[in-house]
């Protein structure tokens, strides 16, 4: 992806089945667990850059205790890892591992928003750490919740949501005679969102849960050995030495309880959903390509995409060079070019700099940055003479492609440019993982509401406006989606269109077209992905619905906040 877009955190889960001399005996590794923890964390860094935790429990020698390393970093895991082994080596033989890798879409990164948080209960039994990579669209009720139940909560708390999360979780497994399967189960049903938590207890037990429509992603495996889950099952596979077929899937609302003695097992836990939904956008673009199973996606995305290509270009494949930008694009790339009726001129013309922006605190500096991480190859393109295709995985604000990309390859002074997106239009906001919760920010939000105003149909805002505002006030489970009448006057192409000009902008003069994927062949690509509201508007649970009337009450109102 040309921009930087904040996503799903990462989680990682280990439980060792046998003691510490076991592995120290058949691997000649004393420390096990800790060694296959950092290479799981390292190898899921994509996804979270912010800060990382780690907890780690050890049952040996009659004292079972744990420890919790947290850093609020982009070096967060080599700084954990290097604090867990020291001048001297660990300090506690961990038998029991919770890790979390952190991008923030809400609260502060700082060590106390970092997961796993943890909840001293009366026992050990009721003592818990958790972890999750989630966001939930009804925290506001959950808040109302605990203090309905006499937790004190200043309405300037800044605990964040996993401690309010941790906070309900602890008073339901603090419940007599109820299992942890069912302690969950009690505090998690009304939970709305997209989620996966990971947590461990005093007790030694572990859980990794799944929210009910599949929304986030949860893999795992298990053998006389180890019990190990992560959100994503590649990095299970390299770590552990696993072929495909033996990392299973964590069914959506189902639960993968570790109970003390080591055993595990996958329970239903959640109430089924109307349909599951899983987050086509893991597969165009979050998760790592080295997945059997999204490589060979990614590239059917760039597959369908060949026809309209060659009508852009006008099968002038001899005077047209391709390109794709860094890096989550180089599959679908392949995968159109392979697809094309003759072989395509093929050229490395954009290049991205290693990412600096850690150092970076204010927003629009760091963004400052962002936009100048490209560079472009000279002396491949004749100027005048030959169209480019540039092949990007999506398109979100733009930003970076109007500021950078785009101004970049104008120097080269080619005939044309056609921006490809394996993905359709990105017309809603997201309320599931990552920040794309302001509808003022989508360039097809931004296109559309052009066309409009330009037309003479401004008034059409006003009214959509005002239907927000009533399904803001029904019960969340009536509210619809009243934001899709912003799209019905135009077509697709007449919106693409208009992205088009809005990433020109006035400072390139090279004609410049966009070809979008149709949601059509994105399920296509991806059928076992098939959540898509941020292209449909077709949320998978109620929350998604309030968001969206939200957003778009927020943007009329000029507010610069989060929908949910």
């Amino acid at each position: 992806m040309s921009e930087v877009i904040k996503h799903e955190c990462g989680l990682a889960f280990l439980r060792l089945r046998k003691p510490s001399a076991y592995y120290t005996e058949k691997y000649g590794e004393r420390f096990f667990g800790l060694v296959r923890m950092y290479a799981l964390m390292t190898k899921m860094r994509n996804r979270g850059q912010d800060g990382a935790g780690l907890a780690y429990r050890g049952f040996g020698e009659g004292t079972a205790r744990t420890e919790v390393l947290k850093f609020p970093s982009a070096t967060a895991v080599d700084d954990i890892f290097a604090q867990a082994c020291g001048a001297n080596g660990p300090q506690l033989e961990g038998e029991l591992f919770l890790g979390h890798l952190r991008y923030g879409t809400f609260g502060r990164n700082n060590p106390e928003n970092l997961h796993p948080l943890v909840h001293e209960g009366a026992c050990a039994e009721q003592s818990l750490l958790m972890a999750g990579n989630f966001n939930l669209t009804n925290i506001d009720f959950l808040v109302e919740e605990l203090r309905s139940s006499g937790v004190q909560i200043q309405d300037d708390d800044n605990r964040g949501d996993t401690r309010i999360v941790l906070e309900l979780t602890a008073r339901a497994l603090a419940k007599k005679d109820r299992s942890l399967r069912e302690a969950i189960a009690g505090a998690a049903e009304k939970w709305d969102g997209g989620f996966v938590f990971g947590g461990l207890t005093g007790a030694g037990e572990g859980f990794v849960l799944r929210d009910a429509c599949g929304i986030r992603p949860a893999y795992y495996y298990i053998d006389d050995e180890i019990v190990v889950a992560a959100s994503e099952r590649p990095v299970i596979q390299t770590v552990f030495d696993v072929p495909f077929e033996k990392v299973r899937e964590l069914k959506p609302g189902h639960i993968l309880c570790v109970h003390p003695n080591g055993e595990a097992e996958e329970t239903p836990c959640l109430p089924a959903a109307n349909e599951v939904r899983a987050c086509s956008f893991e597969h165009i673009y979050f998760s790592r390509a080295t997945d059997a199973q999204i490589y060979r996606e990614r590239k059917r995305l760039g597959e369908l995409l060949a026809s309209s290509v060659e009508k852009a270009v006008g099968g002038d494949f001899g005077n047209t060079v391709f390109t794709p930008v860094p890096n989550t694009a180089q599959v679908a790339f392949l995968g159109l070019c392979d697809a094309l009726s003759s072989r395509p001129r093929m050229e490395q013309l954009i290049w991205k700099d290693a990412e600096r922006r850690a150092f970076i605190t204010d927003e629009n500096q760091r963004n400052g940055l962002v936009n100048r991480m490209y560079d472009v190859v000279y002396g491949q393109v004749r100027e005048g003479h030959d169209t480019l295709v540039l092949v990007d995985d999506s398109i979100v604000r733009g930003t970076t492609l109007h500021e950078n990309i785009l101004r970049l390859l104008d120097r080269l002074n080619p005939k044309k440019i056609v921006v490809v997106s394996t993905a359709p239009q990105i017309r809603y906001p997201d309320c599931y993982g990552f920040d794309m919760a302001k509808l003022g920010e989508l360039v097809a939000f931004e296109a559309a509401v052009s066309l409009l105003r330009e037309s003479g149909r401004e008034a059409v805002l006003t009214q959509i406006y005002e239907a927000c505002r009533k399904e803001l006030e029904k019960p969340v489970a009536e509210m619809r989606n009243c934001v899709c009448a912003v799209y019905e006057p135009f077509s697709e192409g007449e919106i693409s269109s208009r992205v088009a000009r809005l990433l020109r902008g006035d400072s390139v003069k090279t004609e410049v077209e966009v070809i979008y994927q149709t949601v059509e062949n994105l399920h296509e690509a991806c059928p076992g992905n098939t959540g898509d509201w941020y292209f449909t508007g077709r949320y998978p649970t109620s929350g998604g619905n309030r968001t969206v009337c939200r957003a778009f009450v927020n943007y009329m109102e000029n507010k610069n906040i989060r929908a949910y």
